[in-house]
């Protein structure tokens, strides 16, 4: 099988196939419960208060002593305005380039006895959907990203007594994406491009594991780790336009090898009385697994070998915190009040920042409820406001190197995003 990629600009597709999926928690797509989204998701790993602690800490399922599933979804809703903007060849910058995008959610957990309990999860962990205007300034480093990884997670908790508790849960990842952008055309230098896609997909297991520790009757204490998962993907790559002269509208099959890193939530809930929680947690990300994205491609011309027979990318991203805060208030049988802040840090540097994922350190600020009109249902709402700092672009290639030249874009991005999200918990 041939794994082409015939210039630099479908390297730069395959890079951002798997950085896309890395970069979705930029872009806000980090809501794998509601309850949990109204205060920051401040108290992931120890809070347990509906079937979603499948995905924030299997092991709070021990907590739950009823069977139940809760369903639901978030919209993430941003705008980016892009500033101080310049390119070789020129073009447009609006900024309009994120559409509204779904993250939807399903948990089920059933108890067994006193100290089994069995749950399912489905979950979108990494998303991202970014649609540029035709004739963007920055079209030769991205023009459309859409990746979406899809999470299917059955599990296990057991508990040894009333105060700590464990869990497990095997996770079957589908990732799939497709991916655009101009291919200069060296002849007319910036008019009659062609245009590059890749696409691809695979499936990868990992796993969730995760201990819940009831320190005293009002302070619960719980860790969570989200594996490394492996990634393969393969698909196709597609070329058209004049400047690949006969070769236009050819198709080649594509391959890369991409792992997305582990992560380590560790979070408390403290009940102050009957009616105040406050909740404090830290996710440390280990984003410094990708030091560089590296294609192999086979079939390649002996006189293209040097070149394209194996192509690295930089990317030299680092390990990152994000830090939560919370509180809820019950304001009585029915009623839940939730607010919490965030701080999220990037893994990207000012030097390999791409226009596919332009995002930079960020806050949230959240506000949520939660309405029980029974004993058996509850419906959670909740409300997220995300703003990050400047997110500078600086992309170029040397003239000296024809082969791979596509110019410059350099351009500051003012990133921001709302989100809203509400979900159903059935009591069987």
């Amino acid at each position: 099988m041939k794994k082409v990629t015939l210039i630099k600009t479908t390297l730069s597709l395959a890079v951002a196939l798997a950085s896309s999926n890395l970069f979705a928690s930029g872009f806000a797509l980090n809501e794998q419960s509601i309850s949990g989204m109204g205060t920051g998701f401040a108290g992931r790993s120890s809070s347990a208060d509906d079937a979603s602690t499948v995905f924030g800490n299997p092991a709070g399922m021990s907590r739950l002593k009823r069977e139940q599933v809760t369903v639901g979804g978030a919209a993430v809703i941003a705008k980016t305005d892009i500033k101080h903007a310049s390119g070789t060849f020129g073009g447009s910058n609006d900024g309009d380039m994120v559409p509204v995008v779904g993250v939807p959610m399903g948990y089920y957990v059933k108890p067994i006895d006193d100290h089994w309990s069995f749950g399912f999860g489905m979950y979108v962990p990494f998303g991202l959907l970014t649609d540029y205007e035709n004739g963007f300034d920055g079209r030769y480093y991205g023009s459309k990203s859409e990746v979406q990884v899809v999470t299917l997670q059955p599990t296990i908790s057991y508990a040894f007594n009333d105060k700590v508790s464990i869990g497990f849960g095997p996770t079957i990842n589908r990732i799939e994406g497709a991916l655009e952008s101009a291919a200069l055309n060296r002849v007319s230098l910036g008019r009659n491009d062609g245009k590059v896609k890749i696409s691809g997909d695979d499936t990868a297991i990992g796993y969730n594991i995760g201990i819940l520790v009831q320190a005293t009757d009002s302070t619960r204490v719980g860790l969570t780790y989200h594996s490394m998962v492996d990634y393969k993907l393969e698909g196709d790559t597609k070329i058209q336009g004049s400047g690949f002269g006969p070769l236009s509208g050819s198709k080649y099959d594509a391959s890369l090898k991409i792992k997305t890193p582990e992560s380590v939530d560790f979070s408390v809930t403290h009940e102050l009385d009957d009616q105040w929680t406050i909740y404090a947690g830290s996710t440390w990300t280990r984003w410094s697994r990708l030091e560089a994205i590296t294609v192999n491609n086979e079939g390649v011309p002996a006189a293209l070998a040097p070149t394209l027979g194996q192509i690295s990318e930089e990317q030299n991203w680092h390990d990152t915190w994000a830090h939560a805060i919370g509180a809820s208030y019950k304001l009585n049988k029915e009623w839940v009040l939730r607010t919490g802040f965030t701080v999220d840090q990037s893994p990207t540097n000012n030097v390999n920042r791409s226009p596919r994922i332009p995002t930079g350190d960020r806050k949230i600020f959240s506000l949520g409820a939660g309405w029980s009109p029974n004993d058996d249902m509850t419906i959670d709402v909740a409300y997220s406001y995300l703003w990050e700092e400047d997110a500078k672009i600086n992309q170029t290639t040397s003239p000296t190197d024809p082969a791979h030249f596509k110019g410059s874009y350099r351009a500051t991005y003012e990133n921001s995003a709302h989100g809203v999200g509400a979900s159903l918990t059935y009591r069987f």
